[in-house]
Order: C-alpha cells, then sequence, then structure tokens
C-alpha cells in the first residue's frame, strides 16, 4: 500500500489539535488520521521524545522506528509553548480545531495558559482530551506516570508467569495502547454528543484506569472469591483457568490449546489415563499442573504441524505459535491485508501493521507518512494563523536559530 493524497474516512472534516507525545497519545491521533481526521502535531522544537528514542535502538536515516510506528497521517509544526508568538500559534489551531489531545502531566496545559478553562472560553465546542499515568488529581498525582508502572500498580504483573516465580509485565506497552483505544472511543462518543447539544466537553483517560478496566473478569472473580488467584506451577498463562489452557512444546515448535474437554483432548492424542467422566471438562482447576504435564509428554512425540492436523479435525481449539516471522507470512494475516507498506521522505520503504477495522464506503489509508519535525509549518501556520510567506520564513529562522 502506497501513500496517498486523496484522504476521504469515515471521520473526514474533523480536526485535531495533537499536543501528545510517545505512544499513549500519538497512536490515538494515529487511528483518528487513519479514519481521515486532519491530525495537527504540536511539537516542541527538539520533537516529540520519541523522536529520540526507538525500540532495539532502530534509526533508520536517522528516524527513530518507534515514531515512525505511532505517527502516520499527521502533520507536524515545531512550536515554543513558553513563546507568545507561540503561544499564539497554537490559540488559532485550537480555535479551528474540533478535538485537543495532549498528555502532560496534570497542571502543565494549565501553567501554559492552555487548560480547558481557559480554552474552552475560545472554542465552546472543543472535545479537550487529557491523558496521563494515574489521573488530574490524588495521591499519584506528582508520580511519573509509565506503562509498566501502571501494570504494576493494577496487579497485572502478579497475573502472569509461574507459581513461586517474580510478577511478569507483557512485552507490549499494555496499559499505553489500551489507553490509546480508550482516548479514541471516548473523544469520538463526545463528538457525537457535541452533534446532539452543541458542546463540548472536557474528558480524561489514564493508564491506570485503562489497565484496571481491561481486566474485569479477572478483577470481578477475585472480588467474588476473596483472595488472590493462585498461578500454575506448570505455566498455565491464565491462574484463572486450568488444564488443558495453554501452550504445549511438541518436536519442532510449539502449539497452543484453548478451551476443550480433558477426556476428549486426552482421548485424541492417545492418553488413556483420562478416560472418565470426572475429566469431562474444559477448565479443571484442582490436579491443573499433573494434567498438563502429562498433556507435555506426549506433545513432544509428534511435530507441531501433525499435532495441528489431528487437532483440528476434531474440532479441537488450537492453534500454531508464530514468531514475528512466521506472522509476517501467516495465511490470515496476509488476507486480513495487516501488513502494509508506505513511502517516508527519509526512511524509503516503510513496513508496518495495517488497519484493525474495516469501513466498507470510506476505507483507511495511509495518505502521509509520519512527518518530519516541523515539516509543515508553511502549510500550517498559513491556513490555520493566516501567515504570509515573509511571516513564515521569520517564524522559521526563529525556530531554528533557538
Amino acid at each position: 500500500m502506497k501513500s496517498q493524497n486523496n484522504k476521504d474516512g469515515p471521520l473526514k472534516g474533523l480536526v485535531v489539535a495533537d499536543f501528545s507525545q510517545l505512544a499513549q497519545g500519538p497512536w490515538a491521533t494515529q487511528m483518528l488520521g487513519d479514519m481521515g481526521a486532519d491530525i495537527i502535531k504540536i511539537e516542541p522544537k527538539k520533537g516529540d521524545w520519541m523522536r529520540h528514542y526507538s525500540y532495539g535502538n532502530l534509526y533508520p536515516k536517522g528516524e527513530s522506528i518507534s515514531f515512525v510506528s505511532f505517527n502516520r497521517n499527521k502533520r507536524s509544526i515545531a512550536v515554543d509553548l513558553k513563546d507568545d508568538e507561540g503561544s499564539k500559534i497554537v490559540r488559532n489551531i485550537i480555535a479551528k480545531s474540533d478535538i485537543l489531545i495532549e498528555n502532560f502531566r496534570p497542571g502543565v496545559m494549565e501553567r501554559l495558559g492552555l487548560g480547558y478553562e481557559e480554552i474552552k472560553k475560545l472554542n465552546p465546542r472543543l472535545i479537550y482530551c487529557s491523558s496521563s499515568g494515574y489521573g488530574s488529581s490524588g495521591p499519584y498525582i506528582k508520580r511519573p506516570g509509565q506503562d509498566l508502572l501502571a501494570q504494576s500498580i493494577s496487579g497485572t504483573a502478579a497475573l502472569n508467569g509461574k507459581k513461586g516465580t517474580p510478577p511478569v509485565v507483557t512485552a507490549v506497552g499494555q496499559a499505553d495502547l489500551l489507553t490509546s483505544l480508550n482516548i479514541v472511543q471516548t473523544v469520538l462518543a463526545a463528538i457525537y454528543s457535541r452533534e446532539r447539544t452543541g458542546k463540548g466537553q472536557k474528558i480524561e483517560t489514564n493508564l491506570l484506569n485503562s489497565i484496571i478496566g481491561f481486566h474485569i473478569q479477572e478483577i470481578t472473580a477475585y472480588l467474588y472469591k476473596g483472595n488472590n488467584p493462585e498461578r500454575s506451577e506448570s505455566g498455565i498463562p491464565n491462574p484463572w483457568l486450568g488444564a488443558p489452557y495453554g501452550l504445549y512444546n511438541t518436536k519442532d515448535g510449539y502449539i497452543a490449546i484453548g478451551m476443550g474437554s480433558v477426556r476428549k483432548i486426552a482421548a485424541i492424542i492417545g492418553l488413556d489415563k483420562y478416560d472418565s467422566e470426572e475429566f469431562d471438562s474444559n477448565n479443571i482447576i484442582e490436579g491443573r499442573d499433573e494434567i498438563r504435564n502429562d498433556f507435555g509428554v506426549v506433545f513432544r512425540t509428534k511435530t507441531a504441524g501433525e499435532w495441528l492436523t489431528v487437532l483440528l479435525e476434531n474440532d479441537v481449539w488450537c492453534s500454531q505459535v508464530n514468531t514475528f516471522d512466521d506472522m509476517v507470512d501467516d495465511p490470515q494475516v496476509a488476507h486480513n491485508q495487516m501488513i502494509i507498506d508506505y513511502e517516508h521522505p527519509t526512511i524509503g520503504e516503510v513496513k508496518t501493521t495495517g488497519f484493525p477495522s474495516y469501513f466498507s464506503d470510506t476505507p483507511q489509508q495511509i495518505f502521509r507518512p509520519a512527518p518530519l519535525l516541523n515539516q509543515h509549518c508553511d502549510e500550517i501556520l498559513s491556513e490555520f494563523c493566516g501567515y504570509d510567506k515573509q511571516q513564515i520564513d521569520q517564524y522559521l529562522n526563529k525556530i531554528n536559530m533557538n
């Protein structure tokens, strides 16, 4: 998929003033941009923090692979928010925006004169979204908010891993990206409300609430039972679940077994030990580690492909366990077009993930690559602030000198 300039997504016409950095805000605004919204990325003079940090220290042609991952379909302008001209520029952008998204620490926007109470006088129809680590008030207001910390406070890390081993956090920034999804659904709900009332409003999201809300089933079960779930010794990946659920080693890789009758699967793989009604269950907690270990011995006798053929023929919930190498070549992933590419002005071809949702009449597309810092300064100043060429040149000189 190559970059296109003819955007016509379902959110065409919405303008987003994007003050966010790192992951939780930028992925949210990228999703809005993928759906056609005009994302004005307002960056400090040195750029979004993510321009100077990257997973794996990967900087093709000097560009952060992490920044590129979260910032396609945006226009960039560099602004000093503490400068009088910078303040006027962003206020002009906000005045013509439908949505504002920021994830500074609580109180920063107010100190800059850009808090909601001030801004709603400028633009009463604005949807103003603040996202933080723990919320805009409370005992943790001065603490740094970050994904690892939110996973730890929420109890999520204590769910993962084996009995007797340390807690385990997920490799993906789960709290960050869940918050991104909450930002998108919340601002769109507020836009719908504005269509009915004509009024904007302030909304808030945070990492801690997002990840706690995501674990609704696990936490509700704990509140009913009254004690912490106990992780299994053999590595069943959810402490609330029993055998046969989990990943199993084979001759040449791993397979995953979802919900399924212990008795049925044991019969299929030739394990007579569990041929009785007491094992006719898909979630046996008592003795789950012994069952898992017995299954594991049998699964190591054949290849993953051989077991999948047998299990799928018998309608067992199972799958291969892909590495990234496997996943990008997976036939269903290819069919869903979940690996796509676009051209970046510095890097060249960028391969990335596709669009997780589908619109029949207003398809999502990549019409802009992740922007270079301040790349769209001239068009943004002209469009939102009415600057002429001389004023734009003066501003560029000012930004570049300081």
